[in-house]
């Protein structure tokens, strides 16, 4: 055990299986108490049991971790204050929240459901904006905390997940929000992206799809043998612990990618090429420019 963490108190949502488990392992090893929230649900986000939060717990405290079992469902915002408050409530304070909390409908944008749709959006980006808000009423007012969100490389856009793009994109920008409102009070948001073979990206539907894929010509044999060779979710752990750290006072609004033996941080969005002129632009005017400037090489 270290001392960087020692004594803190954090919530991890997803934390049954997966991503979210290695986490609260991770942390329950550094002196950490965790509460380990999972609803225990399918990929797909059906169905609950209380078995995959409960054998996280029982191993951390193989190891001699402190940590509790939650169950409730982060996408209910009444749910997810009382998933904060259980912290307060049983350990003193709320030091640290992890959101890991996810599941997936893939559909091709033609084919996607409205309720395909909101289950997505409300698992991923809503039930982060929920731990979130009322995580942030309780940081506020102790001036202190560290909150890390989970986006996926998906979001910068992958094909047959526009709701799971367009809920880690959301995610970002909603760390970067959080991360510019609540600096002020001592409290840092970052997010991380983790690269790792878990139930989530080795659904057998995605097995075939990046099957079909190379057949098709569409991905290379490399982006194929990189998917299967996949690691597991181990490698997420260490960016995460670091960023709840005091050490990581300054690093705020940030996105980092992590896998086994790679961590990089993601760019800011930025303009990277203008056209100007005084009053507005017409069409006529754009016809002539944009092909040379705005969209050269695209």
């Amino acid at each position: 055990m270290g001392e960087w963490l020692k004594d803190k108190n954090a919530v991890v949502t997803g934390a049954g299986r997966g991503v979210g488990k290695e986490i609260a392992l991770a942390l329950a090893a550094e002196g950490v108490k965790v509460v380990l929230n999972d609803l225990g649900a399918a990929v797909n986000g059906t169905g609950n049991s209380k078995e995959p939060a409960n054998e996280v717990v029982e191993e951390i405290k193989r190891r001699g971790g402190v940590a509790i079992a939650n169950f409730e469902n982060v996408a209910d915002f009444a749910a997810a204050e009382r998933i904060i408050k259980s912290c307060v409530e049983n350990f003193g304070s709320l030091d640290i929240l992890v959101n890991v909390a996810g599941n997936l409908r893939d559909r091709m944008i033609w084919n996607m459901t409205e309720e395909e749709w909101d289950s997505v959006i409300a698992v991923h980006l809503k039930g982060t904006f929920n731990t979130c808000r009322h995580a942030c009423v309780l940081m506020r007012e102790q001036k202190s905390g560290r909150i890390i969100n989970t986006t996926s490389a998906g979001w910068l856009g992958v094909t047959g997940h526009a709701n799971y793009v367009a809920a880690k994109g959301g995610i970002v920008s909603l760390t970067r929000a959080i991360a510019w409102e609540m600096a002020r009070f001592g409290v840092t948001c970052n997010a991380f992206s983790p690269g790792a073979a878990t139930r989530m990206t080795m659904t057998e539907d995605m097995k075939e799809s990046m099957k079909k894929r190379l057949e098709l010509g569409a991905i290379t044999q490399k982006t194929y043998d990189n998917f299967v060779k996949m690691p597991g979710p181990e490698g997420a752990a260490a960016i995460v612990l670091y960023l709840a750290t005091d050490q990581a006072t300054n690093i705020n609004g940030e996105v980092f990618s992590c896998r086994t033996g790679k961590i990089a941080r993601y760019s800011s969005p930025v303009e990277v090429k203008g056209i100007y002129k005084e009053g507005i632009w017409t069409l006529e005017e754009l016809m002539e420019l944009f092909p040379d400037t705005l969209g050269a090489g695209l």
